[in-house]
């Protein structure tokens, strides 16, 4: 990997509920003030409507609009922005998470575990593929939300990668869930791992505390907000990775698999 750091900004914020344009007007304000250089931008999982069940007026395909201020943002800034927003493409609906580059170069990774408790399997189609992405050379795991409570799905095998990303609407009565398992993949995986959470209240009544968070290759909490709006740019190490990967080289005793 890069013997480079790279800055990440996590953006926690309240979302309004399937208002798009009062969402991207929110999230291009606040890019805009941020001072730190960006290298990646990281935004909530649904970040332009809310985890809503109602993909068949909310969905837009890979040109519409939302993605379209996503490649003007990036190319504006000169920064990798990254969230999940609903997309349609041949017949079905998917909560996709983009990772959009300054040169219009777009990546994208479907979430594959839909969460049934709230009906998300009934609206939308689930991925069948790991995605893992590269900047300045690190790489980067992308992951959505109720993946994170399966830790097979983003096993570090052969250290494919360097940071495991993590965006969600994860409400506040299971936060201590949330903390936990990004703080136990952090460990497992030997990487940093940053979940990026909302705040505020949707329609269904659930509270969002947010609680994002970064998390280094040992477990250790390198940053982590609740309950108010945060916009956070953090360096991440790579010595501090190469070092805890080098001493402590837990993955190459890791089990063999393939996954199906």
């Amino acid at each position: 990997m890069s013997s480079t750091s790279i800055n990440i900004t996590l953006i926690q914020s309240d979302i309004v509920w399937e208002d798009k344009k009062s969402n991207l007007e929110h999230y291009e304000q606040i890019i805009s003030k941020v001072s730190a250089q960006r290298h990646v931008v990281v935004l909530p999982e649904m970040f332009s409507t809310g985890f809503s069940m109602s993909p068949s007026t909310l969905a837009e395909p890979m040109d519409g609009k939302t993605i379209e201020w996503m490649k003007k943002i990036a190319s504006k800034y000169k920064c990798i922005l990254t969230g999940s927003l609903i997309i349609e493409e041949e017949g079905n609906h998917y909560n996709r998470m983009l990772w959009v580059q300054p040169d219009g170069i777009i990546a994208h990774y479907d979430k594959r575990h839909l969460f049934g408790f709230a009906g998300e399997d009934k609206h939308y189609a689930a991925g069948s593929a790991r995605v893992i992405t590269q900047v300045n050379g690190w790489r980067f795991n992308l992951m959505v939300c109720y993946d994170l409570r399966f830790p097979v799905w983003s096993r570090n095998r052969g250290e494919e990668y360097d940071v495991l990303l993590y965006v969600a609407n994860w409400p506040e009565q299971r936060n201590l869930a949330w903390k936990t398992l990004l703080q136990a993949r952090a460990i497992e995986n030997q990487c940093y791992v940053v979940g990026v959470n909302r705040i505020g209240k949707d329609p269904k009544g659930n509270n969002y505390s947010g609680d994002s968070s970064v998390f280094g290759p040992l477990g250790e909490t390198l940053w982590q907000q609740s309950h108010s709006q945060a916009v956070h740019t953090i360096a991440l190490d790579a010595d501090l990775l190469t070092k805890a990967r080098q001493n402590l080289p837990f993955l190459k005793d890791a089990d063999n698999f393939i996954l199906l």
